[in-house]
This record gives C-alpha cells, structure tokens and sequence, in this order.
C-alpha cells in the first residue's frame, strides 16, 4: 500500500475530511488508494502559531507516528493562478491548510476512510510502501 506522511496537522485535516487538497512541489503520476501517516516529527512552532489553521482541529486530536486513515489520490494538477483564486474564494478553510502558489501542485483527494485503530509506522519522504 502507499503512503504519505505529513506533519500535523496536516494529516489529522485529511483524516477528519477539513483538508482534500494536498499541496506539493512536486508532481506525481501515481492514482490510487493511499494511506495518510501522521509524521513523528513534533508541530513547527509556525503551525502552532497559526490561529486560523489550529482553529480547524482539536489538539487532542493529532497524532505522531502513525497511519491514521486511507484515500484516494484521484489527480495532480499544476497549479494555476485560476485555481488558485478559486480555492482562496470559495473554499477559505481549504486554502487555509496549504501552500497554494503558482507552479505547485495540487493532489486531490476523495474517499477518506478513517482507520479503526491507527498504524504504528515509521514514516519516509516522498510516497513510500507500507508492506
């Protein structure tokens, strides 16, 4: 199975549906079912700074280390100054949760399904295979 690991609370917003766009430098070809890992890596004191952001998730909620629910990468779409007004207009909360600029990427996601017990496992950069 694949999976990507993000620091919170990115992976908890995918995880409680508020985050379905996840924004990247880089692009990817792969579609397809893929796990969401919360990354051990403790919150940046940015994040945890961001009021806006924190205001969208429950601290008690996040997680470090573990996998914590599955998707869909169902696209990878660059970017554009279009797109990205567009998210920044209509879906505020969104747009809150990424770094949307000219040129990045953006993974969409569907069919989040939350684990029933999360996955201990160390995470990787870029996506990686769990078994």
């Amino acid at each position: 199975m694949k999976v990507l690991s993000l620091t919170e609370p990115y992976a908890t917003l995918i995880k409680k549906g508020v985050k379905t766009i996840e924004t990247r430098s880089w692009k990817t070809n792969y579609r397809g079912k893929l796990y969401i890992h919360a990354s051990a890596t403790k919150m940046p004191k940015e994040y945890k700074n961001n009021k806006e952001l924190m205001a969208l998730v429950n601290k008690d909620d996040l997680n470090y280390g573990d996998i914590i629910c599955s998707c869909e990468l169902v696209d990878c779409i660059e970017m554009t100054y279009e797109f990205i007004d567009n998210v920044k207009n209509n879906r505020k909360n969104e747009y809150i949760t990424g770094i949307y600029s000219h040129g990045r990427y953006a993974w969409i996601l569907k069919n989040i399904e939350v684990l029933d017990k999360p996955i201990k496992a160390k995470g990787h950069l870029g996506i990686w295979n769990y078994r």
